[in-house]
């Protein structure tokens, strides 16, 4: 069964909350009137998605299609502007307050489900294997081109399992674990939405991204985390390795593929989130300045 977008919406949120809530707070998470809740619940009821605010098993098999299936991490580089920390530890695995940056990350997929994971290693490659302790069910993919190609090599490696699939750099700092979803409607970044930015960020129009760039004035500023459905985890297994072959293809970040070089072929959305909901650690500095304890 096909969903609209509100019912996606509500079936997802109902799904989350364990049907409790009302109305009112659907509205709210949702964004979607109080009316258009209201009819959307009806149509639920009689399709027998929903029973009250609970989703029934037809319900949570209206939205199997949705589900997110994997995670793979693009965990490969160097992680320079770190240094000297990223000298004997990549970035990925440099520990703030006590905690490796990617637990953050992969404790969220976990928790919304998502137990296939995959890692694209290649700077100090062997020193990942130690996430297996925690994390047995780890599956490592090398990447033999991180020290001569930007992070599209990554996804060059990784590129017949992006359909379903949640695409992460490996080095976000992850402080609210629910901006992981277990279900997704359609192909879309997380952004948080600026006055102003000098970061990478996109410009929307109705809901999709028309343009990425570095800078600019009431966009959405990028988030490294992106979610791919099958369809277009289909064409990225075949635009990715055709860009990358291309003149300076090996020098594009792999979010252009869909974002720039191959963008007619793609409508991607936004998932809205905020500053405090996750952050970059983009040098020793601002390491220092979120744990203390780098200041020796």
């Amino acid at each position: 069964m096909d969903l609209t977008r509100r019912q996606f919406d509500l079936l997802e949120t109902l799904a989350e909350a364990k049907g409790r809530l009302t109305q009112r707070e659907i509205s709210e998470r949702t964004g979607h009137s109080l009316g258009g809740v209201n009819r959307t619940m009806q149509e639920l009821k009689a399709q027998g998605l929903v029973d009250g605010r609970t989703v029934t098993k037809a319900g949570l098999d209206a939205l199997e299609p949705y589900r997110v299936r994997r995670a793979v991490f693009i965990a490969a580089g160097f992680g320079s502007r770190l240094a000297p920390i990223t000298l004997n530890t990549p970035k990925p695995l440099v520990r703030v307050h006590g905690v490796r940056i990617i637990d953050t990350l992969i404790d969220a997929c976990l928790a919304a489900g998502i137990g296939e994971i995959w890692i694209v290693r290649g700077y100090l490659a062997e020193q990942f294997d130690q996430l297996l302790y925690k994390y047995p069910m780890i599956r490592f993919l090398e990447n033999p081109f991180f020290n001569e190609a930007n992070n599209i090599s990554s996804a060059l490696v990784a590129r017949h399992l992006l359909k379903n699939a949640y695409v992460f750099e490996a080095d976000l700092l992850l402080s609210n674990p629910a901006v992981i979803k277990k279900y997704h409607y359609s192909s879309e970044f997380l952004a948080i939405k600026k006055d102003r930015t000098d970061d990478w960020c996109f410009d929307v129009k109705d809901g999709i991204i028309t343009e990425e760039k570095v800078g600019g004035l009431d966009c959405w500023q990028m988030v490294g985390i992106s979610y791919w459905n099958a369809e277009d985890g289909e064409k990225l297994s075949a635009d990715i390795p055709d860009v990358y072959a291309s003149p300076g293809g090996r020098e594009r970040y792999w979010e252009q593929v869909p974002l720039v070089f191959r963008k007619d072929r793609y409508a991607v959305g936004v998932c809205p989130c905020f500053d405090e909901d996750i952050v970059e650690i983009d040098t020793f500095r601002e390491l220092k300045a979120i744990d203390k304890s780098y200041n020796v």
